[in-house]
Order: C-alpha cells, then structure tokens, then sequence
C-alpha cells in the first residue's frame, strides 16, 4: 500500500542539444519523448498525463513554443490529467505536480517535459517573433526596463554582490561553478561545452553585470528534456530502474523579481527537509540551477550543505564539489557547461547518476540520493530523489 503511493521516475529523454538549431521545436520534443518512453519501457498508449513549464508561449515562443496540448495532439494521448502554467514555484514544479497526480490516482504514467527553442528563434525572428519593446512600460517590466535591467543576469547579481560585501566572496571562489561545470561537462557526450575553463580564462572574460562574466552566465539553447512520472502501483509496467520522489518542495516571493530580500532557495531548501526521514548528510550528489554562477551558492546554503554566507568557502578550491570529492555538484556540466535546459536537466542528470549510467562523469561508490533544483530568484522547487 505504501509503495503504491509512491512516486518514481521511470523514464528519462533528451533530444540534440545545441545552438541554431533548424530541426523544429515540436520534433526536438518528439525525440526526447521516444527516448524516455522507450527508457522506460512503456508505450504512448500507457501515457495518461502530461505535465510541462510553464507552457506555450505564444508572446515568446523562443522560450517556450510547445504546450501540453501540442503533445497530447501529436502523439495522439488519451490523457486524465494535465497541467502546463508559468503559475508554479519553477521549473521542476512541473514534476512534482506529476508526482502529487499519480499519488492521488489521477493518473499512471505522466509525461514532463520542458522546451527551450531561444537561440534558433533569435536566428529566425519572422517564425518566432521575440517580445515586444513598447515605448510604454506595464506590469513587471516597469520595475526592470526603465534601469537597462531586462535580463535576469542584472537581477541576479544583486544577490551575488550582496554576499561579496556581506560574507567576503571573491570572484575567484564564484569561478569554481563555472570551472566544476565546464570540466564535468567536457565528459558529457551530450553537453555543448567540450573544453575544461582555466581560472586565467574566466578572469579574462568580459564582464555582463558585476560581479558576473561571460562564464558565470548561461546560453540560449535549444532542446527538449522529457521526465515519465509514475505511480508505485504502476511499476509492473516499466523496464528501468525506477528512482524515487522522495520529497519536493518550492516556494515563491514577488513573481516580480522586485526588491526579494533573498532567493527563494533558502526556504525551499529548508521545506525539502521537512518533507522526508532524510537527511542533508545523507546526499551523494547534488544538481543545483546554474542559471548563474551564484545560484548553486545559494542553494548549498538553503539545504544546509553550510551555513549561510558560507557558500563560497565551501566550493573553494573546487575539490569538495568534484566527480571525485565530498559532494559532486552539476556532474553533467549544469547549465553552464552542458547547456540551458531551463531546469530539467537537474531531475535527468540524477537519474543517470542513481542508476548508475554517468559513464566518464559517473561519481564514484553506489549513490542512492540526490536533489535536483530549478530556480535561482524569487522562486524555486526542489526535488529528493531517491534509489531504494
């Protein structure tokens, strides 16, 4: 009875990731799908849910031009239940409302995925028109655009100057995410970046927004991560070797990016705890949003990996958060070294380090623990994930 309530990841999928890509973001997302549905061991006719973030677009199709109802469409899905909103903590909301659906019966097997089509729509601005730049200002924008702060890059590194003048953090403490990234992503097939970064060359890169440079920022990509919830009572069904939601949590102050006096990584990491028998000791690995090179900090102080203010001392020197150290972090190269799945890269890179399938990037003993975040401001969710 228990299990049965339980919920799991069967099934992982990742279509060609990288740059400009010309194949269309529908048949990105296809390929994703055949691949975790296969992963799994199931058919299209055993999908009965499908779950996405934040879902279509259609003032910014770059950033995300396929909803749940183009899946549900062209895969021909006869699906209970569905969901597909930016009105969620973040990006790997998606999976836990899909794990929330098979534990309630609603649902056996959910899809979740997640598109990001941002460089090809910028190379082809007729197909995939970007934002509007009005001459007024409404809504959020009025709080950004009137300074030259439209990117996140400017938003988020006010939370990272904050801890160099509060706690002391140097740049060259902040280029161990970066570094970390890029050399574990150098051993990912699948990753864009196939080069480790010297200290020299991060240094010397042009800055974006202080204290951030070129490196500590990730890219516009273009790729399809897809994620098959199911039900414990469902198990029977799948082939793979099934990784548990342990716990999930996620919270959101100011959608705005107004003013938040810190990033919503500090109470959701300390919620995830709340939420399981589990834990901080027990993590073998941890997948930390990488949006920017700050976020992981925050996210290794909001878990209570260190104290806060306490980040940057704890990855320094790059060791303790190595394949081979204390707590490997981004083992697949995050989203600065493998490239900008928009969250859902976290939840797909700790089931192939639970299962075992990490190949060169695979961390050392038997891992059976992991979190995978998403979000770096204001908002943020959280997933435990577990190999019983």
């Amino acid at each position: 009875m228990t299990m049965a309530r339980e919920a799991y990841i069967t099934g992982i999928g990742m279509s060609e990731v990288g740059v400009r890509l010309v194949r269309s973001p529908l048949g990105l997302t296809m390929d994703a799908i055949r691949e975790a549905v296969s992963d799994a061991g199931l058919t299209l006719d055993q999908i009965d849910g499908v779950s996405t973030y934040p879902g279509k677009m259609q003032t910014f199709l770059g950033f995300s031009p396929i909803g749940v109802d183009d899946v549900i469409e062209t895969c021909g899905l006869k699906t209970r239940w569905h969901s597909g909103a930016a009105e969620a903590t973040a990006q790997l909301g998606a999976i836990a409302d899909a794990a929330a659906a098979v534990r309630s019966g609603n649902a056996r097997h959910v899809l979740c995925f997640r598109t990001v089509y941002e460089a090809a729509a910028m190379a082809r601005p007729e197909q995939f028109p970007p934002l509007e730049r009005r001459k007024d200002v409404t809504g959020n924008s009025q709080w950004v655009s009137p300074f030259g702060a439209f990117s996140a890059a400017c938003w988020t590194a006010q939370f990272a100057m904050r801890h160099m003048k509060q706690y002391g953090m140097t740049r060259e403490q902040l280029a161990q995410v970066a570094i970390n990234d890029h050399r574990n992503a150098a051993l990912n097939p699948r990753a864009m970046v196939k080069e480790p970064l010297t200290i020299e060359k991060y240094l010397d890169a042009r800055m974006i927004s202080t204290p951030f440079c070129l490196y500590d920022c990730d890219r516009f990509t273009d790729a399809s991560t897809v994620v098959i919830v199911s039900a414990g009572d469902a198990l029977d069904e799948v082939t793979s070797t099934p990784i548990r939601i342990a716990a999930s949590a996620g919270s959101v102050d100011r959608y705005s990016w107004d003013q938040a006096e810190w990033a919503a990584a500090y109470p959701t990491g300390r919620d995830l705890w709340k939420n399981t028998d589990y834990t901080v000791d027990d993590l073998d690995t941890v997948q930390l949003y990488d949006g920017f090179s700050f976020q992981p900090i925050t996210w290794l102080e909001g878990l209570g990996v260190c104290g806060v203010g306490e980040g940057h001392r704890f990855i320094e020197g790059g060791t303790r958060i190595a394949l081979d150290g204390e707590l490997p972090m981004n083992t697949g190269g995050g989203q600065l070294g493998w490239g900008r799945l928009h969250g859902f890269g976290y939840a797909y890179e700790s089931v192939v380090q639970l299962r075992g399938d990490g190949g060169a990037r695979q961390i050392k003993g038997d891992p059976t623990l992991a979190v995978a975040t998403s979000g770096g401001g204001p908002m943020a969710a959280a997933l435990l994930l577990a190999r019983d």
